[in-house]
Order: C-alpha cells, then structure tokens, then sequence
C-alpha cells in the first residue's frame, strides 16, 4: 500500500458513519428513490448554483442543469463534485433538503480530515490523497448504485373496502 491509500483509510476510519457512501446507502439507497443520470462533463467542472428567472440551476462546467429546488441543486452538486456519473435521489421531495444538509457535511468533513492528516506533508502528496479520496467516494457509489429509473409503488395498497353485507342501496331508501 502506497503513503496515500494509507492517508485515505485512515480519512475513512476517521469519518466512520459520517463517511458519504455510507450515508448514501443509508439515507438514500433504503428508500424509494429514483435515478438520475448526469451528462456527459469535462473532467472536475466548477459546479455552481445559480438562481435564474426560469428557476434553479446546477452549472456543470459549460453545462446548464435545470433543477426543480433549490434542495435538490445541492444534493446534486456534491455528486456533480465528486464527478458521479448516475446517482439515486429520494422520491420523498420533503426528504431531500436533509439528505442534501448531511451530503454536504460530509463532504466538508471528508475534505477536513484529508487537510488534518496530511498537514505536515508537502502539497502533491497532499493533492494526491484528495484526489484518490474522491476517486474511492467516487468507486463506492458507483459500487452501491444509482438505483432504480422510476421508483417503485407498492400496487397492493388499495384504498377501497367492500361495502359491509348489510347495507342497502341509496335509491331505495330514497324512493321511500
């Protein structure tokens, strides 16, 4: 093992549950979600987030993104940074604004921690570690998947009962 892969499983072991596939598979994966594809980008675009007239968008490089909220552009945008190819959203539109907070925690600590460890080294070997930490963020999602196109619905969730036996018919009682 190389002095970088060493410096990303300690950033890993250091973040434990805080580590961002992790709480993708936590937070995401085991609910309904749906898959959205990112397109096809320029190698580590600058990912913005502008607020335009015609809504929210999630800037990729030269590439304009059109997002319905602005929750769902920074729960984007960690993916867009780390260069994710497909990713899993929630369905549950009220969930993505807290997912989207703990992502990007994450993201910020996972990028923290990477600094911390390597201080005391010089600066390719610090740009090296960061970039084989995204690259192992990056594998690990890619690993856990981006889930299904469209969400599942349960079918056998009907909301009709059978009328009790003993019912009678409106008209009838009307005509009485």
């Amino acid at each position: 093992m190389t002095a970088a892969a060493d410096y990303v499983e300690q950033a890993k072991a250091a973040l434990g549950n805080s580590w961002l596939p992790a709480l993708y598979l936590e937070r995401v994966l085991n609910s309904r979600s749906r898959q959205y594809q990112f397109p096809q980008v320029a190698e580590r675009p600058r990912v913005e987030i502008h607020h335009t007239l015609l809504g929210i968008e999630l800037k990729l490089g030269r590439h304009r993104l059109l997002c319905p909220d602005l929750a769902t552009a920074r729960y984007l945008s960690v993916f867009a940074r780390i260069g994710c190819r497909a990713v899993a959203i929630p369905y549950d539109i009220s969930r993505i604004s807290l997912v989207a907070d703990e992502l990007e925690s994450s993201w910020q600590r996972t990028i923290l921690v990477s600094e911390q460890l390597t201080a005391s080294r010089g600066p390719a070997l610090r740009a090296r570690v960061r970039r084989q930490i995204i690259a192992k963020v990056r594998e690990e999602i890619a690993k856990a998947g981006a889930g299904p196109r469209v969400p599942q619905f349960k079918q056998s969730t009907k909301q009709r009962t059978a009328p009790p036996k003993s019912a009678k018919g409106t008209k009838r009682n009307a005509a009485q």
